[in-house]
């Protein structure tokens, strides 16, 4: 093994160690928590790490015993097998992405008609639905024995030995990526970019608020305005950084290992085995970064795990959010100033500037899927 084969290697144990890691936090938060499952999103994210611990298990594996010996591990059944979860689980993955982002959508836009259309049965159709096409592509590709191992990726995948097939095959593939990559990141920038839309009109609508206020309020201590004007800065940031995050952290992962794919069918440019593995832990990087960007760094995982850590230690846990026990669809459609009506004044003012900028903040957790 030269040094990049030992590097990547070294990559793809990373990958195993934190993707199987983070993912059975999530999996134990939502056996812990009432309120995560009984959401409609935990499907969604309960379904997106499960193929993920799959994912870890199956692919990963077989994925650096290629890079170490350099040559197919185990039997042709065994890879035939891996192959076909891999190409399930990446297509299963990809839609349970596209299911999360049609809910939050939903949630965002039609705050009011939310509950009667995003049910758990209406949760249950789209996953049937996502299951039901994620296995179609591998269950053709295994019928045609289109699955095996492939030197390029150094991995058990969709692979083609017979050149009279390659038409076919090449049709296959571009078909495959057009109705699992391409298809989920055109739901994720409509869906998402709705989402932005709004965010940014309540941003408007708060900026406009808070300068009205600040003009009005010549008395306000300096310090206060100076805060404000600081959280709307961060409010305008904020919306743009989480669809960002969305969107971008698919294209990443996903999009080198795609279109290295498709380079490789048209047989014009040489591809490196190097870089073919490289695009491979790009793709194996989602499910590492899926656990953080859908689950993990939100409000309701962290109190989660902090209820887990003091029960453990046998502590009362202490919920210092009032806004827990409320429907999470209803928090955007709260008056956005209602103080001024007692109290004293000067506190009255910071406190009504600073629940101006709450009302998005809620908005922008529908954007992760849950609430604070």
């Amino acid at each position: 093994m030269n040094i990049w084969e030992v590097t990547l290697a070294f990559v793809v144990v990373v990958l195993m160690l934190v993707s199987l890691l983070s993912n059975v936090l999530v999996l134990i938060c939502f056996l812990y928590s009432a309120d995560i499952r009984k959401q409609v999103p935990g499907l969604f994210i309960l379904n997106l790490t499960l193929c993920n611990l799959l994912m870890t298990v199956s692919s990963m594996p077989l994925t650096l015993a290629g890079i170490i010996y350099e040559r197919q591990p185990g039997g042709d059944e065994v890879c035939h097998v891996v192959g076909f979860l891999e190409t399930f689980l990446t297509t299963n993955s990809m839609l349970s992405m596209a299911a999360l982002s049609i809910d939050r959508w939903i949630a965002v836009v039609f705050p009011l008609s939310y509950h009667s259309k995003m049910r758990y049965r209406d949760a249950a159709l789209i996953l049937s639905y996502t299951w039901l096409h994620s296995v179609s592509f591998p269950i053709v590709a295994a019928s045609l024995s289109w699955v095996g191992f492939h030197h390029l990726y150094a991995s058990c995948t969709l692979y083609n030995k017979r050149p009279e097939e390659r038409t076919q095959f090449v049709i296959f593939t571009g078909v495959f990526h057009t109705l699992s990559f391409l298809l989920s990141l055109v739901v994720l920038c409509f869906t998402y970019l709705k989402v932005l839309k709004v965010a940014r009109f309540h941003c408007k609508r708060i900026d406009v608020i808070t300068m009205q206020t600040l003009v009005l309020l010549v008395d306000i201590h300096p310090s206060v305005r100076e805060r404000c004007l600081e959280e709307q800065k961060r409010r305008r940031q904020r919306a743009t950084k989480k669809i960002s995050t969305f969107i971008g952290t698919f294209i990443l992962c996903f999009a080198p290992y795609v279109i290295t794919r498709l380079i490789e069918l048209s047989s014009v440019v040489p591809i490196s085995s190097h870089w073919g593995i490289i695009s491979k832990c790009l793709a194996y990087s989602k499910v590492v970064s899926d656990p953080f960007v859908y689950s993990l760094l939100r409000h309701q995982y962290k109190k989660t795990w902090k209820d887990i850590i003091n029960r453990i230690l046998k502590r009362s846990s202490i919920n210092s959010s009032a806004l827990a026990s409320e429907p999470p669809n209803l928090l955007i459609l709260r008056p956005l100033c209602t103080c001024f009506k007692e109290g004293s004044v000067q506190q009255g003012k910071a406190e009504c500037l600073q629940n101006q900028g709450q009302h998005l903040h809620n908005l922008l957790d529908l954007a992760e899927g849950g609430h604070q």
